[in-house]
């Protein structure tokens, strides 16, 4: 009864990470930079559905960056793979690179 019990937690487990792993990579939303405000923190995106954010339309939108070093690695135009997080004062990109 207990290898029993074992062998259900390890496949639990597994399946957990695995699970866990497919809600991170979908958390990536694809889109492209129309405008950076360096000044302010700010960077205007044009992107598809974002899953993660509750948005199922492609939108334009304004997010403020967590790290303003984001804003000096893209610039206008570049296609770019982001990720954002919501909070009181609006939504935040934490991670954001050149798309490949």
């Amino acid at each position: 009864m207990k290898s029993i019990t074992r062998i259900a937690a390890a496949l639990a487990l597994t399946l957990g990470l695995t699970f866990g792993a497919a809600a991170a990579q979908g958390a990536s939303i694809s889109g492209e930079v129309k405008k950076i405000d360096e000044s302010a923190g700010k960077i205007t995106l044009k992107h598809g559905p974002a899953k993660s954010l509750g948005m199922d339309e492609p939108m334009t939108m304004v997010y403020r960056v967590k790290d303003p070093a984001l804003l000096k690695q893209v610039k206008v135009g570049d296609k770019v793979t982001f990720e954002a997080e919501e909070a009181a004062a609006g939504y935040t990109v934490t991670r954001m690179e050149k798309a490949k």
